[in-house]
């Protein structure tokens, strides 16, 4: 028999406590390997923090996270978020130029200058915005300022992406168009992807398999699309 290939990412017996009330409760969730993945609820269902928890950005009061089979620690923390990839609500951009905002992951993870504007330049590209790269950041749209965002997370070539409510703050014009990009970059690439979201429409253009949370209650949904 062959060797069985591990998660891209697992929660088992996840809690996430504040002070004496248990704010995220993940008994088990695994993302395969080119899955995608959407988590959905309102607002305040502990959706953010799932995704701070899986992107080891806070460490849970219990249970552990696995990435691609290996059990996240204080010691290796730091090596295993780079295969991660976060893009946030808001974007987090530099007040320096869009290539370099789009390089800074890559340069972030030791690739070369040349090599890393050469990658991230293309990923500019693929997200229409490869005209913008010598402007800075300051003079973006939200929705130009998303793509940046999301070329910088693609460039890394990221073995797992996290995205969290990722288009909540564009307007519906701009969700329409980005949307569907996205989600053909996500088939295209293969990259094991969790989408949180509180819109279930989005949900089903961007993943395949969908969770629900409530008051950080984990629930079944049926499968998506």
């Amino acid at each position: 028999m062959g060797e069985v290939t591990p998660p891209a990412l697992e929660l088992r017996g996840v809690q996430v406590r504040t002070r004496d009330r248990v704010i995220l409760d993940v008994p088990a969730l695994a993302l395969a390997r080119q899955g995608r993945l959407a988590v959905v609820g309102p607002n305040g269902a502990g959706k953010s923090t799932l995704l701070q928890v899986a992107a080891l950005l806070r460490r849970p009061d219990a249970g552990e996270v696995l990435v691609e089979g290996e059990r996240a620690r204080r010691g290796n923390a730091r090596r295993l978020q780079r295969r991660m990839a976060v893009v946030f609500q808001a974007p987090l951009l530099f007040d320096t130029s869009v290539i370099a905002n789009a390089a800074s992951g890559l340069r972030f993870r030791g690739v070369g200058a040349g090599e890393a504007e050469r990658r991230a330049r293309g990923w500019l590209e693929r997200f229409g915005v490869g005209h913008l790269a010598d402007r800075n950041t300051r003079g973006l749209s939200g929705g130009e300022a998303q793509r940046v965002s999301l070329a910088r997370a693609f460039a890394v070539e990221p073995t797992l992406l996290l995205l969290d409510e990722p288009f909540a703050a564009l307007d519906a014009p701009t969700r329409a168009v980005l949307v569907p990009e996205l989600a053909g970059w996500l088939r295209e690439t293969g990259v094991a992807t969790i989408v949180v979201t509180h819109d279930p429409a989005e949900a089903r253009l961007l993943t395949t398999q969908c969770v629900g949370l409530h008051a950080g209650q984990m629930t079944t949904q049926p499968p998506v699309g």
